[in-house]
């Protein structure tokens, strides 16, 4: 065989190869990138929010297949006859920078699209991408919100507090808050113990995989306080520790962003952390004013050897 006819063959060969691993074993119909300022995690919860505002603004039906450690998430979404699965990888790059790339399939028409997306603008790629831009431009918008300042590596103090134990979901951490603030000042009010600092939430348990929470909500007090016995309101000693610190600014709600930034630098540096962040919050949000103001200290301790 003439070596031109073997160069014919073995791009034919290629060619072929390519058209069915592009036409039936490639996952996605069409991919949509983009960078973000903001941590992984940050974008994960985005995704998240944004599904749910969808079904009730667009009728969109956003269902979870898979999701991955706050960098991945599969959804599958239905409206009326149309099915869809996008596919959302967050990966940092650096300073705080995430790239977003959503893969995208139409279960009724992947093929087509397949074949048009690339060549042209079809109402598929068209409705997509503007899908796309305006989640993104929806996630800048929130990002105003709330500001993250990494400090480091930071040592905690240590406090004796009363403290009620918590179990949520992450999303509701801040409500659950509000809602059980009664059970414990009120306690400490009824039996004179005076609460001589801001608050703390310890981190007792954090499921990445589920998304929930377990943690203590504790008041500072004095260390020679009578301990009372109680269902519900505990003492204890909040040990110092070594760990990675942010500040936080905004509203209490998403002040978990700030763990995500942690995680990132973490990664990003060579730290390894435990999943059970502390956070101690400056101010009062029962006062009102400008939430770009709160503040909250937030440290993730080094994952002991």
């Amino acid at each position: 065989m003439k070596i031109k006819s073997r160069i014919v063959l073995g791009f034919s060969l290629l060619l072929s190869f390519f058209l069915i691993w592009y036409l039936f074993i490639k996952k996605t119909d069409y991919t949509v990138s983009f960078t973000v300022k903001a941590a992984t995690g940050t974008v994960f919860q985005g995704i998240q929010e944004w599904s749910n505002a969808q079904l009730k603004n667009d009728k969109e039906k956003y269902t979870i297949l898979e999701k991955r450690n706050f960098d991945f998430i599969r959804q599958e979404m239905v409206k009326g006859n149309k099915k869809m699965e996008y596919t959302w990888e967050m990966v940092y790059v650096n300073d705080s920078i995430t790239k977003v790339d959503v893969g995208i399939k139409e279960l009724n028409h992947s093929i087509y699209n397949r074949l048009t997306a690339p060549f042209f603008n079809t109402p598929f790629k068209e409705e997509q991408i503007k899908k796309i831009v305006d989640f993104r431009n929806g996630l800048d918008e929130f990002l105003k919100n709330f500001k993250v300042k990494i400090k480091g590596e930071v040592v905690s103090e240590e406090a004796f507090v009363a403290y009620i134990n918590i179990k949520t979901v992450l999303q509701e951490k801040a409500q659950l808050l509000i809602m059980r603030d009664a059970d414990i000042t009120g306690f400490l009010r009824i039996h004179n113990i005076k609460i001589i600092g801001r608050p703390y939430i310890e981190i007792v348990n954090w499921d990445l995989d589920n998304e929930k929470l377990d943690f203590n909500y504790c008041f500072p007090i004095d260390k020679n306080t009578q301990i009372i016995n109680d269902s519900i309101v505990k003492f204890k000693t909040l040990k110092a520790m070594k760990g990675l610190g942010a500040s936080y600014f905004g509203s209490y709600r998403t002040s978990d962003r700030a763990w995500f930034a942690l995680r990132d630098y973490a990664k990003e540096n060579g730290y390894e952390l435990e999943n059970k962040p502390l956070e101690r919050y400056l101010a009062n949000p029962f006062d009102g004013g400008d939430e770009l103001t709160w503040e909250a200290q937030i440290i993730i301790p080094f994952k002991k050897k």
